[in-house]
């Protein structure tokens, strides 16, 4: 429906229902610009639970009783520490779901940055940095954490929604006043709020023929250049939406040494680092020789779904270097082994009906 035909429909119904002229023409300007944005028409409280599927109460206790709406567990950082996960319960996520389809997608973010963006692979952000005489990588702390509701109102306002709208969405997407590790709209709303810091730090990196891009709290630069007048760039741009640097783990790499983004070596072409392919190769060479039951029984590996796990972290090395012969050839063997397992599982199913 193009705004023509809204407004035409509009104007008939509103009048219907006894809508002042002056009344009229405020909720059509409203309207106007938000379909201009290419977003949902939202007048008000009733009008967004129609458009979800939900009662108007339940929208409003999801936004002011967040902590019941969410599951709390701890998963294990690659450096052994704990991360702590918000996980939307079921309805809450199905409510923040529509929110990401409907209205967050339908504005882009920045070119540079490479993670959260439908159709877009981990190679994308690795292809920039091959072969460069510096590395350097910088990681935010605490992300989304340090994302606060009053950045993710900013978000619906600016598209073109009202104040008490703007509020009742960034309430739906926030637990606690910030970004919640879990919800699947903190992830492209983290790119949105990062949007102006991107711009700042872009235009700095072209200026100087720096290559720049940045996977989440990830940010990789390449090239020949002065790192600290960078860095201080950076820090800058960061400070403006209240983030900070992780000055541990900063890292400045130079071709002599693994240069590494996002965990992934590029120094001549992007590959997975080499232990971590070494421990596929080993936990490949056991399950092949042996049986991949016979090596859970050996490593103590209670993990249901270890096969599915294992042919997962081969396609993500061959996500990275898709004519890895050898990994092809681990890929090839596992999906064989699921075939047989998911044909046996069938016919004992079969057995029992």
């Amino acid at each position: 429906m193009d705004f023509s035909h809204y407004e035409d429909t509009f104007t008939k119904e509103a009048t219907k229902m006894g809508y002042s002229s002056q009344k009229i023409e405020r909720c059509l300007d409203y309207a106007e610009i938000l379909f201009s944005n290419d977003v949902p028409v939202i007048y008000n409280s009733s009008h967004l639970a129609g458009l979800i599927g939900y009662k108007k109460e339940y929208l409003k206790k999801a936004a002011l009783h967040t902590k019941y709406f969410y599951r709390d567990f701890e998963i294990l950082k690659k450096n052994g520490q704990k991360r702590a996960i918000s996980e939307p319960l079921p309805s809450l996520k199905e409510i923040q779901q529509w929110i990401l389809k409907n209205i967050l997608y339908k504005r882009a973010v920045s070119a540079f940055a490479k993670a959260y963006k439908p159709n877009v692979s981990l190679i994308e952000n690795l292809k920039f940095h091959k072969n460069q005489p510096k590395v350097f990588t910088l990681d935010l702390e605490n992300f989304f954490p340090s994302i606060g509701i009053e950045s993710v109102e900013k978000v619906f306002t600016d598209l073109g929604y009202t104040k008490g709208i703007s509020d009742l969405l960034s309430k739906l997407c926030t637990r606690d006043g910030s970004l919640p590790q879990g919800a699947p709209t903190s992830p492209y709303l983290s790119n949105l709020i990062f949007e102006d810091a991107d711009k700042t730090i872009s235009e700095y990196c072209l200026e100087k023929k720096i290559r720049y891009t940045r996977y989440a709290d990830d940010l990789s630069f390449s090239g020949d250049f002065d790192e600290k007048e960078l860095f201080n760039i950076v820090n800058e741009a960061v400070e403006k939406l209240r983030l900070k640097i992780n000055q541990s783990k900063t890292k400045l790499m130079t071709p002599d040494s693994r240069q590494t983004v996002t965990g992934i070596v590029v120094n001549e072409k992007p590959q997975v680092v080499f232990h971590k392919r070494n421990a596929l190769r080993q936990a490949m060479y056991y399950i092949q020789k042996f049986g991949i039951d016979e090596h859970r029984e050996y490593k103590e590996i209670n993990q249901a779904n270890f096969l599915e796990h294992m042919i997962g972290k081969i396609n993500f090395v061959l996500q990275i270097n898709p004519k890895d012969t050898e990994f092809i050839g681990y890929k090839s063997y596992l999906k064989e082994l699921k075939k047989k397992r998911d044909a046996s599982d069938n016919k004992a199913a079969s057995l029992l009906m």
